[in-house]
């Protein structure tokens, strides 16, 4: 029986979540005895037109070229997962969403008329059908690799449906909003990142997203 196909597609993103995905080290290693990753262009891997069982994609869509080769990705794929917050929510990009684009353009470059870039930098689910968003800033890599060891055996993967703020009650955090009034996104942000950024004193700033938007669109 073949074993199930994987690709990792990227899009307009500094990389972090394929490079999470990678430093994964022996896990990666196993999972590749119980799939065929096909395409991961990181890892060396090039098949980006293949037609595959489960394709993870990382970063946002900033250009026309991304809206029609997002659109290829999901047509050759059978599930679409979305990985890390610039593919979930746009990412750092789109803090250009609040500006004029256009007049950045003009501002900056001598010869704007031959960018290929939208006005806006949005998420994958604006484009087309996601069936599960892990969120993150880089993704967590045990989130992936748990997500696709359950597809792997036909189930349903299953996310944490708790806040940021029960994970630093378990790693047992000072709570930053409360003894230093830090901003700290905490209480409305779902679990899932370890309360890294409470456990070294700074307020959590969301990358993870809001509590309870986690898209799970597989049946």
């Amino acid at each position: 029986m073949p074993l199930p196909t994987v690709a990792v597609h990227k899009f307009s993103s500094c990389d972090g979540c394929q490079l999470a995905l990678l430093n994964a080290g022996e896990a990666l290693l196993q999972l590749a005895q119980r799939v065929n990753i096909v395409h991961f262009a990181e890892a060396g891997m090039l098949a980006e037109t293949a037609l595959v069982d489960i394709a993870l994609v990382e970063g946002s869509i900033n250009t026309n070229h991304d809206v029609q080769r997002i659109r290829e990705v999901r047509a050759n794929s059978r599930y679409l997962i979305t990985m890390g917050a610039c593919a979930t929510a746009g990412g750092v990009q789109a803090l250009r969403n609040l500006q004029d684009a256009q007049g950045w353009h003009q501002a900056i470059y001598a010869h704007p008329e031959y960018l290929d870039s939208l006005d806006t930098a949005t998420a994958i689910a604006q484009h087309v059908k996601v069936d599960l968003e892990l969120w993150g800033c880089p993704v967590n890599t045990q989130q992936v690799l748990q997500a696709l060891s359950s597809l792997v055996h036909g189930a349903t993967p299953a996310i944490p449906q708790e806040k940021v703020c029960a994970e630093c009650k378990r790693r047992g955090n000072v709570c930053v909003l409360v003894s230093e009034g830090k901003p700290c996104l905490g209480p409305s942000t779902h679990a899932g990142c370890g309360a890294i950024c409470p456990a070294f004193g700074r307020g959590c700033y969301g990358c993870y997203g809001p509590q309870g938007v986690i898209y799970a669109g597989i049946p």
